[in-house]
């Protein structure tokens, strides 16, 4: 092999060796726990829609990703999150994501981080857990 070829996979090695020391994991970032959905639309193009002082209790912020697990019939599906009125408690699913919800049904609502696996070790996720009959925060 060339000298110079040699030193650049040499130097890229140390570099990917380096990189690859530094494992990421998937933890808890956020959860609304047992929220009462309050509409499902169809017509509109998706998302969740929450009442914004619910998101800021949980930490969530708009266009986040988010994963919903139905308590009421077990669905479990993603989706992204809308700011919704503040005050309002509105849990509302949209557009397709409503098909697997009713109104009335309770949801749980979480989001994750990608970190570093030993700061993961000492995290303490967001965990909000709302009057589930009026969606109020406690």
């Amino acid at each position: 092999m060339e000298p110079e070829v040699n030193r650049i996979l040499t130097g890229f090695l140390i570099k990917f060796s380096n990189f690859a020391a530094i494992m990421q994991i998937e933890v808890l970032k956020s959860k609304l726990h047992r929220v009462t959905v309050t509409q499902a639309d169809l017509d509109y193009i998706g998302s969740v829609t929450i009442d914004e002082d619910l998101m800021d209790a949980a930490n969530f912020i708009e266009n986040e990703k988010v994963d919903i697990f139905n308590y009421n019939n077990g669905e479990r599906f993603t989706t992204y999150v809308i700011k919704g009125e503040r005050g309002s408690k509105v849990i509302c699913l949209n557009g397709p994501a409503s098909l697997k919800v009713k109104a009335g049904h309770e949801v749980i609502i979480v989001s994750y981080a990608m970190m570093d696996f030993e700061l993961a070790k000492t995290h303490k996720p967001t965990v909000v857990f709302p009057d589930t009959k009026t969606n109020s925060l406690r």
